[in-house]
């Protein structure tokens, strides 16, 4: 890998556009280099690279196969020399700004003007001594279970994360996704019980995906629902998978699942019109998506798009990471219990820092 990360390197020295990547339980990295410092869209999904897109807008980061270097390698053993507790300190002020906003939300839910939406906050920590592959090394070796990343645009910034849920995988007209929400610490075991509130707040996400595809797909098929692990928290997920009608494109099934009720809330218009006016800052590329876009399998001879929600991630910025992290929020919602959820989540990239 000692090569692989000499270009990782040489490319973020020369201020070039790249991304590099490992998928859940995969024992390789891949990466995209670009060959210039151009700023390409994806316009229609049809296009082939590796694509980047925001919460809220359109404008869909491309790095092009077609103008990119790819490489890929093996992952080396990692031994830590240290393993260092981090000491998780509590800003009240932020703490109280995050509880009133998830009150709000709950008063607006009781009053019937959505039935759930997703509230987020972003923290600022000061990263001296910040080290992309060291980094990077770390969240490959610490979470195997999900789709770990490093981008970066000279134009945009640099976006590090490691995100247990994926949004769509499609191969011809075939496609898998998932319905995952819920969250609890782990504890050793995934032999848990779960809250009312986090089944019936899973179960929105499920509706609400076989509801939106039923006019793009003519075949659907899910689990039922079942407990994973995604660093140091549990969630709920359930398995969809199904076939693309042939007169549905790819975009539009992206349209319709992008942002999930996970990420959002429902109705998804209304859920996303209180986060805007309320959350008090910009998602930017926290909740949006990430991924491969029609990747040639040889193997196959089909092309494969494999896209993830940008979860558990953060955005390092002039020696400070902005480490984002959300919270679903229903009528049971406790405002001290969700600021806790949403402390325990920042600790997956905290303790990669």
């Amino acid at each position: 890998m000692i090569d692989f990360f000499i270009k990782v390197k040489q490319q973020e020295a020369q201020k070039l556009p790249f991304v590099i990547y490992r998928k859940p339980y995969k024992t390789e990295v891949r990466g995209f280099f670009q060959k210039n410092d151009h700023l390409y869209f994806a316009e229609t999904l049809d296009e082939t690279g590796f694509v980047f897109a925001p919460f809220n807008g359109n404008q869909m980061i491309l790095i092009p196969k077609n103008q990119s270097v790819i490489w890929e390698s093996e992952i080396d053993t990692f031994d830590e020399n240290h393993s260092t507790g981090l000491v998780n300190s509590e800003n009240q002020q932020e703490k109280e700004q995050f509880e009133n906003l998830i009150q709000k939300a709950v008063k607006a839910i009781e009053n019937g003007e959505f039935a759930k939406v997703v509230l987020s906050r972003k923290e600022i920590l000061e990263v001296p001594d910040f080290d992309l592959v060291t980094v990077f090394t770390r969240l490959i070796h610490r979470f195997p279970a999900v789709f770990c990343y490093c981008w970066y645009h000279p134009k945009i910034g640099l976006w590090m994360g490691a995100t247990p849920e994926r949004l769509l995988k499609a191969s011809r007209k075939k496609f898998c996704t998932m319905a995952l929400a819920g969250t609890q610490n782990f504890n050793g075991t995934t032999d848990v019980l779960w809250e009312p509130k986090e089944i019936e707040e899973q179960q929105f996400v499920t509706d609400f995906i076989l509801e939106n595809l039923k006019g793009l797909t003519s075949e659907v098929a899910i689990s039922s629902p079942y407990t994973v692990q995604a660093g140091n928290v549990l969630h709920i997920k359930t398995d969809i998978e199904g076939v693309i009608n042939k007169t549905s494109k790819l975009n539009q099934v992206v349209s319709v699942l992008h942002p999930t009720p996970a990420v959002c809330g429902l109705p998804k218009e209304l859920a996303k019109e209180f986060i805007l006016e309320n959350e008090g800052y910009d998602r930017k590329y926290y909740t949006g998506f990430l991924g491969e876009l029609n990747k040639k399998d040889f193997a196959e001879k089909k092309q494969k798009s494999d896209l993830y929600v940008n979860l558990r991630c953060m955005q390092i910025k002039e020696k400070k990471a902005h480490l984002y992290m959300g919270c679903g929020i229903t009528k049971e919602s406790i405002p001290q219990k969700e600021w806790n959820e949403s402390v325990n989540k920042s600790m997956t990239m905290k303790n990669v820092l």
